[in-house]
C-alpha cells in the first residue's frame, strides 16, 4: 500500500512539473505524417488570444500551444531545411509549428524553376518530425487576412532580408508587427548548393544513370554523348581491372616477401647451429681432437719404444758393438763373421713375447680407427 501511495504521489508531482513545463512532456512515437491544413479552420479549438514573446517563452497551457508558421519552397528537401524547422519547433516550450510550402506555379514566377515537383515537396515536409501541419499553396507574401485564417501567432525565417516580388523584405511588416522569430542558416548546403554540385560534375551523374539502366532519351544526351559516355565507362572498367590486378600482384609479391625472409631468417639459424655444431665437435677444444690425443697416449702406452726401421744408428745392436775404443771396421767384420748367431730361430718364448706385441699393436690401431 505504501509504495502505491508513493507511485501515486510521483505521478502527480509529475504531472504537475510538466503542466508548468510542457517542454519537459514525453512525445509519443510518430507513426503518422502530419496532415494538411484545411480551407476552413475551426475557430472553437484555437483561442483568439494575443500572445506576445515574452509571454510565449513563459510557457502556455497545453490546451493552447503556440502556433508558429514557416514557409519555403523546400525543393530536393535538405538537413538545412530540417534544422530550420527545429529551431521553429523549439523556439517556444510549447509549439504548433505550421509549415507552408509554395506552389509550382508561384515558384518558377518568382524563383526559378524546381527540380521536385509541388506535391513531391508536399510530402515531404509531411515525413518531417518537426512538421505539425502542411499548408499547401501558401501565399509568396504573408497577408493578414491567411494569418487569421490559420490563427499564427509568430513567423520564423532565417533573419536575412529577403527581397522578392518587388519587395527589400517579404518579412518586413511581420516585423513591425512584432510577430517574427528569427531562426540560423545551416552553412554549407543549400538547394542551390546540390543543383551546382550536379551541375558541376554533370558528365559523371550521365555516365552513372547509364550505368543504372537509364536511357540517353531519358536523360535528354544525345547520340555523340552517348557513345562518348559509355566509351568512357568501359575505359574506367579496363582501369578499375588494371587496378585491382595491380593491387592483387602487390599483395602476392609482399607475401613472397615476406615467405623469403621467413625462409632466410630460419636458414641463417640452422646454418649458425650447424657451425656451432661443427665448431663443438671438430675445432681445437673439441671432442675429435680429444678422441685423438686419448687414441695416441694410447698407443704410446701399449706399444714399446721402438727405432723406426732403416735407421741403423739408433739400432741397440749397434750401439752394443760400437765401444769407444774399437774401429768401425772391426765391429763391421765382427757382425760380418757372426751370421749364424743372427740368423738362429728364436726360442719359444721369444717368439710368444713377440706374437704379443704384435696384437696389442693391433688391438690400439682398431681402437684409433674406431675412434675417428
Amino acid at each position: 500500500m505504501a509504495r502505491k501511495r508513493r507511485s501515486r504521489n510521483n505521478n502527480g508531482q509529475q504531472q504537475q512539473q510538466a503542466a508548468q513545463n510542457p517542454r519537459r512532456v514525453p512525445r509519443k512515437a510518430l507513426r503518422e505524417p502530419a496532415p494538411f491544413a484545411q480551407s476552413t479552420s475551426s475557430e472553437a479549438e484555437v483561442s483568439t488570444e494575443k500572445l506576445t514573446i515574452a509571454r510565449a517563452r513563459r510557457g502556455t497551457p497545453a490546451h493552447r500551444p503556440v502556433r508558429v508558421y514557416a514557409d519555403g519552397i523546400f525543393d530536393l528537401f535538405h538537413s538545412g531545411h530540417a534544422r530550420a524547422l527545429m529551431q521553429a519547433k523549439n523556439v517556444f516550450p510549447n509549439t504548433y509549428l505550421i509549415v507552408g510550402v509554395c506552389s509550382d506555379e508561384l515558384t518558377h514566377k518568382y524563383k526559378g524553376f524546381t527540380v521536385m515537383s509541388e506535391d513531391e515537396r508536399y510530402d515531404a515536409l509531411r515525413h518531417c518530425r518537426y512538421v505539425d501541419e502542411v499548408v499547401r499553396d501558401a501565399p509568396w507574401t504573408l497577408t493578414p487576412e491567411f494569418l487569421k485564417l490559420h490563427k499564427i501567432d509568430f513567423v520564423a525565417h532565417d533573419d536575412i532580408p529577403y527581397t522578392s516580388a518587388g519587395s527589400e523584405d517579404v518579412y518586413k511588416h511581420i516585423k513591425e508587427a512584432g510577430m517574427f522569430v528569427a531562426t540560423e542558416r545551416t552553412e554549407g548546403i543549400s538547394t542551390s548548393d546540390l543543383i551546382t554540385r550536379i551541375v558541376r560534375n554533370y558528365d559523371i551523374y550521365v555516365r552513372r544513370n547509364l550505368q543504372r539502366g537509364y536511357t540517353a532519351r531519358e536523360l535528354n544526351v544525345g547520340f555523340i554523348n552517348e557513345n562518348k559516355y559509355r566509351l568512357q565507362n568501359q575505359v574506367d572498367k579496363v582501369k578499375e581491372t588494371v587496378r585491382t590486378v595491380e593491387e592483387k600482384s602487390k599483395s602476392f609479391v609482399c607475401k613472397v616477401e615476406e615467405k623469403s625472409q621467413d625462409l632466410i631468417h630460419k636458414w641463417e639459424e640452422k646454418s649458425r647451429e650447424f657451425i656451432g655444431n661443427f665448431l663443438e665437435l671438430f675445432g681445437p677444444d673439441g671432442a675429435w681432437h680429444a678422441i685423438q690425443e686419448r687414441s695416441g697416449r694410447m698407443l704410446q702406452v701399449l706399444s714399446p719404444y721402438s727405432s723406426p726401421r732403416g735407421s741403423p744408428s739408433s739400432s741397440p745392436t749397434r750401439r752394443r758393438s760400437t765401444s769407444p775404443g774399437s774401429s768401425p771396421s772391426l765391429s763391421h767384420s765382427s757382425s760380418l763373421s757372426a751370421p749364424s748367431s743372427l740368423s738362429a730361430p728364436s726360442s719359444p718364448s721369444a717368439s710368444s713375447r713377440k706374437k704379443g706385441t704384435r696384437s696389442s699393436i693391433k688391438s690400439a690401431s682398431t681402437y684409433a680407427r674406431h675412434g675417428q
